[in-house]
């Protein structure tokens, strides 16, 4: 009969692999969920803007009070002279595009430079349920005139952004395209670069015809599109039309719908093309 020596009973500690490995594998869990973590802070924590509540203004050229929120960024000084961004549908582009942290993050990190950002709300503050949209967006020279007489000088009195049409952009998605594309028309000598997350032009016809039949405005600008259920052969057009006129363009199409889910992964592509960094814009 074979007898096990004591070699053999020790040859193959299995309890004691098994042990070890088991705490290998904890170890790297934690060092997983540790690197997960320091990831998320220095990639979401670079910088601390502050975001006002809702101010009201009252407008005369309208006949009534609408409502915005000021991103300031960190460290802003009284006496600077910082690019603003209009941003239309504010609340949306505050909450489900998160644009604040994106501001953050890409500020601190210096992939851009600082700017103010405006979010206004096309809603009636004293009814949230009641939007303007329609009425504000569609190439509504009235709304324009709102900016040029009434916001725009009241944010030039309040925060340290530069004081001509170089310093200002608009930017806004779907009708709130539209208003980006009417104002880069009609308020060019206010604002120098106009924000376009899917357009949806099509209310206004004369709305691409016109910018084929102009020249050139100096206008730099930001266009993007889906490729499902989106105005994507419009946006085509609208493209083909500024690349042949020679505009300053950034023009991307995604995957998506005309939903966030198209625009929330593009807010800092339009603020790269806008204010990016040397070596970061495109």
């Amino acid at each position: 009969m074979l007898r096990k020596t004591q070699h053999d009973r020790t040859a193959f500690p299995w309890a004691r692999c098994v042990n070890e490995l088991t705490s290998w594998l904890r170890f790297k869990s934690v060092m997983k969920k540790i690197t997960t973590l320091l990831f998320l802070i220095s990639s979401a924590a670079f910088a601390d803007g502050s975001l006002t509540p809702d101010i009201r203004i009252s407008s005369e050229l309208l006949g009534y009070d609408l409502q915005y929120r000021v991103y300031i960024p960190e460290g802003a000084d009284s006496g600077d002279d910082l690019s603003v961004l209009f941003v239309t549908d504010g609340p949306d582009y505050v909450r489900q595009g998160r644009m604040p942290r994106v501001l953050d993050r890409m500020i601190g990190s210096g992939k851009m430079e600082p700017i103010v950002a405006v979010f206004v709300d096309a809603r009636d503050p004293d009814n949230l349920r009641k939007s303007r949209r329609n009425s504000q967006f569609l190439c509504n020279q009235d709304y324009l005139s709102f900016y040029e007489s009434e916001l725009i000088p009241d944010i030039e009195q309040n925060y340290p952004v530069g004081r001509n049409r170089d310093y200002r952009g608009i930017l806004g998605l779907s009708y709130g395209g539209t208003n980006a594309a009417c104002f880069g028309l009609l308020g060019y000598k206010t604002f120098s670069m106009i924000g376009m997350h899917s357009p949806a032009n099509y209310p206004v016809k004369a709305l691409l015809p016109t910018y084929e039949k102009m020249p050139a405005l100096p206008l730099r600008v930001f266009l993007s599109t889906g490729t499902s259920y989106d105005n994507t052969q419009a946006n085509r057009k609208f493209r083909t039309i500024l690349k042949n006129k020679g505009y300053d363009l950034k023009y991307i199409e995604v995957r998506e719908g005309h939903n966030w889910d198209n625009w929330r992964p593009l807010v800092d592509d339009v603020l790269s093309h806008f204010y990016g960094t040397e070596g970061q814009a495109e």
